[in-house]
């Protein structure tokens, strides 16, 4: 399909989804929460390594960046950073407010663009405890999120539907390079967390729609 607003560029993403502590349990159920005195290390590796193409927003792109990020049945407001990928070729996440933040991947198009603008959070934080996207689970086909820009103008979006996956098997392409329409997918870990591959099993990923 040819694109009016993107140059399509081949790019390699050794996909990190998040880097989180204790990311999970079986299935993706509640985790319970740990004393305050449990420590667990937050060491980040979970590459998926694929090869897909997405649209890049051109130079005269005229949709400011994301700066908010608001999904109200969960009660997030979140601050939007601009992340790419990292050194050893993961995509980076928040730095700016790992916890409580949320990165946006710069490399692909601006939410309220056509293509399929990505986000990911964090689970949970070091103990276990919730980060921003601890509720995302509980997102139900149909609901809102909204995404604010710098120019201050508010982007509604609708949950199309929501899916599990494990690192393997994500559907990379659809997720970064879904193009005819105006998409934003919402990614986060899953599943049991597995100490020896410092990973968890799953990766959770909700797709949007632009109302």
């Amino acid at each position: 399909m040819r694109l009016s607003k993107f140059l399509m560029v081949s790019v390699v993403l050794f996909l990190m989804v998040v880097m989180l502590s204790a990311c999970g349990s079986q299935s993706g159920a509640l985790l319970p929460k740990p004393s305050p005195t449990v420590t667990q290390k937050h060491v980040p590796t979970m590459a998926i390594s694929p090869t897909v193409t997405v649209p890049t927003p051109t130079s005269a792109s005229t949709v400011a960046l994301p700066v908010r990020l608001l999904i109200p049945r969960i009660g997030v407001n979140a601050p939007i950073e601009n992340v790419g990928i990292t050194a050893n070729g993961d995509l980076a996440t928040p730095k700016q407010n790992p916890w409580d933040g949320v990165g946006w991947y710069s490399n692909g198009p601006r939410p309220g663009e056509e293509g399929s603008s990505v986000i990911n959070g964090h689970l949970d934080r070091p103990g276990g405890y919730p980060a921003i996207f601890w509720n995302l689970r509980y997102l139900q086909v149909g609901d809102s999120i909204m995404v604010v820009n710098a120019q201050g103008k508010t982007m509604h979006f609708r949950v199309l539907s929501i899916a599990s996956y494990s690192p393997q098997a994500a559907p990379v392409q659809s997720i970064f390079g879904t193009t005819g329409g105006i998409y934003l997918n919402l990614i986060t870990c899953a599943g049991t967390w597995i100490p020896s591959e410092h990973q968890t099993t799953q990766r959770l990923v909700v797709y949007t729609v632009m109302d």
